[in-house]
């Protein structure tokens, strides 16, 4: 079992004021940083250049959600300095069973589908065209070189908390800036209306034709002029599972926000540590296992003031960036998509250029075209890997978290600033698989992204019961979450369980029951 917590004294929080504000901004912008990445350049352009702007509520939706499911896992790390994973393994039956749980909840991240997209936006850089099956040859080796070259950065900045929020912080300026920009001055007001009015299109569902295209219509309209709710088109419930699971963040992703929050020193996680880097870290140490504070009056105020700090960094900080990083990229895509000339093959390669391609066929002219062509591969690149290299850090955190709270020889022979060599140890093993990977899936990058995003969806449903079970067992009384806290990260639970349950009911069981039937 994992040793039990000591104690500490729960510092005073700066106030929040603008002079203060590297100290009150940082988990949330690291968190949009990594969270505008497929679904917001992948998954968000694809589902409005089909369906317009009618479907971007399932965003609302499960970007609204996310916030409860975010802080919960912020209020854990608060009070002990600990990653919610380590509080998960704090449970009975064992942490064996919890680290077994993890893992299968973590299979999405054994698949690196970003650094594959990246690769071929250099390709395409390269050839001047979007890149087809036959240029395999170039853009395996450009998805090796991009994961060597997004894992290189972890290396630096003390804590390895630091250069992500560097890279991130110029990833969201860099992203936005340009869609933003191009929005403003190329972008219809039309288009604006349709794409910010579908934020709150709360009940449009995907519904079939006759002649096998899709229209979208509301459910609640449908039922109150015919009495019967329409019949949703199941060829699309894996799209639309997909784009919920990428809006915002999705997957054991969210839940690094406790990490990221102890890593930046709020509340007692100034009294645990950090993960060091290679270079610089020589004097950034981690506690094996959590510190947590008297309940007190002081205490409980500072505590409301380390509380204001989350509440800050979701509600106003990772929300609103969330719903424009998802709200930009869609613009550009129904603005320029259609004038796009990649195939359906090629999509198969060449998803992430949809948009680069439909720019450059805009009638901007040869020289201006050839420029926002190169700009916006390269604010694609800048979403893809950065993007990666999270995902990279995330499991390797996730897993490194693990072995040092919960291996008993670890915890007592291995001191508090030899973490670092877990960490990349991992790192490096990870690398190697992802080398595998894009090799057998270099042909289906959009295969990656959509297994990805669903899987990620029944890892949050199940995490989210997981960490309202540990914040009510685990926490003090005065500092548990409220009923609407509570309320809030349930249901986050059952909607991303529901959309598992219909993807798994409308599509991987047919296709099981088809492959049954045809073995006997």
């Amino acid at each position: 079992m994992i040793p039990p917590w000591t104690q500490g004294e729960l510092p005073e929080p700066k106030p929040l004021r603008w002079r203060n504000w590297t100290s009150f901004i940082g988990p949330g912008i690291v968190m949009m940083g990594i969270q505008i990445g497929g679904g917001e350049w992948l998954l968000g352009p694809a589902m409005t250049a089909k369906y317009g702007g009618g479907l971007m509520w399932i965003a609302t939706v499960a970007i609204l959600l996310q916030v409860f499911y975010n802080m919960e896992c912020g209020r854990y790390a608060l009070y002990c300095g600990e990653p919610v994973f380590t509080g998960f393994m704090r449970c009975k039956p064992s942490p064996l069973f919890w680290i077994g749980l993890m893992l299968v909840l973590n299979i999405s991240a054994l698949v690196p589908g970003l650094s594959t997209h990246g690769a071929a936006m250099i390709a395409s850089l390269i050839l001047d065209r979007p890149p087809t099956a036959e240029d395999k040859w170039l853009v395996v080796p450009l998805a090796y070189a991009c994961l060597f070259a997004v894992a290189f950065p972890i290396i630096m900045g003390g804590k390895i908390y630091n250069i992500l929020q560097w890279v991130m912080t110029a990833k969201i300026a860099i992203v936005l800036g340009f869609c933003f920009g191009l929005g403003v001055t190329c972008v219809s007001t039309s288009n604006w209306w349709n794409v910010f009015s579908g934020f709150v299109k709360f009940g449009n569902v995907p519904v079939a034709n006759a002649d096998g295209t899709e229209r979208t219509e509301n459910l609640f309209t449908h039922w109150w002029q015919t009495g019967e709710f329409p019949l949703v088109s199941t060829a699309s419930i894996i799209a639309i599972g997909a784009f919920a699971g990428y809006a915002g963040g999705g997957g054991l992703a969210n839940s690094t926000y406790s990490n990221f929050v102890r890593d930046k020193g709020w509340g007692m996680g100034s009294q645990v540590g950090a993960i060091p880097s290679v270079v610089g870290g020589r004097s950034v140490t981690l506690s094996h296992v959590g510190k947590v504070f008297s309940i007190s009056q002081e205490n409980l105020h500072r505590w409301r003031g380390w509380w204001k700090y989350i509440l800050t960094d979701q509600v106003f900080v990772w929300a609103p960036g969330c719903f424009v990083g998802m709200a930009l990229p869609a613009l550009l895509s129904m603005q320029f998509g259609g004038q796009s000339t990649i195939t359906e093959e090629q999509m198969k390669v060449a998803q992430a250029i949809v948009t680069s391609d439909g720019i450059r066929n805009s009638g901007f002219g040869p020289l201006l075209g050839k420029l926002l062509w190169i700009a916006a591969l390269f604010t694609g690149l800048m979403v893809m890997l950065p993007s990666q290299m999270s995902v990279l850090d995330d499991f390797s955190r996730r897993w490194t978290d693990a072995i040092w709270s919960a291996s008993s020889r670890v915890t007592g022979h291995w001191r508090s600033d030899q973490v670092k060599w877990i960490y990349y140890s991992i790192l490096a093993s990870y690398v190697l698989w992802s080398f595998l990977c894009t090799f057998l899936f270099s042909n289906a990058p959009k295969l990656m992204t959509d297994f990805i995003a669903n899987f990620n969806n029944l890892a949050i449903g199940v995490t989210s019961f997981q960490i309202l079970w540990i914040n009510h067992r685990l926490l003090p009384e005065p500092i548990r979450p409220r009923w609407y806290q509570s309320l809030g990260i349930a249901l986050c639970g059952v909607f991303y369980l529901g959309l598992a349950a219909m993807v798994f009911w409308f599509n991987i069981l047919p296709m099981l029951m088809t492959w049954i039937s045809s073995r006997n």
